[in-house]
């Protein structure tokens, strides 16, 4: 069975910066592609950041392109997102994805093209 879950959520100022992890088990890690999503509240959940199986292949959701990076340690079977210059905006609950397929340098950007998902880790931004 596989397991998605995240840590490293919790309380910064803006202008701060957080470290998220989302550890994989029950599954070859190294094989699929990954991704980071967020619901703020009263929102629906969007797409954050996406690494394909090749780690050097990312994309970013144009707000926090420049200010967040995704990488994967598949020795580790972790997927990390750091924030840095976080805004209040920023705030929401981020869930880390995991996908049954992909080629080296597929990278997913849609819920639906995801098929496992962790329980999301809290991230507030006070201004």
């Amino acid at each position: 069975q596989v397991q998605l879950v995240e840590s490293g959520g919790g309380l910064v100022q803006a202008g701060g910066s957080l470290r998220l992890s989302c550890a994989a088990s029950g599954r070859t890690f190294s094989s699929y592609p990954m991704g980071w999503f967020r619901q703020a509240p009263g929102k629906e959940r969007e797409f954050v950041a996406a690494i394909s199986r090749n780690p050097s292949n990312t994309n970013y959701a144009d707000s926090v392109k420049g200010r967040f990076t995704i990488s994967r340690d598949n020795a580790k079977n972790t997927v990390y997102l750091q924030m840095n210059s976080l805004k209040p905006e920023d705030t929401a609950v981020y869930y880390c994805a995991s996908r049954n397929s992909g080629t080296f340098y597929y990278l997913a950007y849609n819920e639906g093209d995801y098929n496992y998902w962790g329980q999301g880790t809290q991230v507030t931004v006070s201004s």
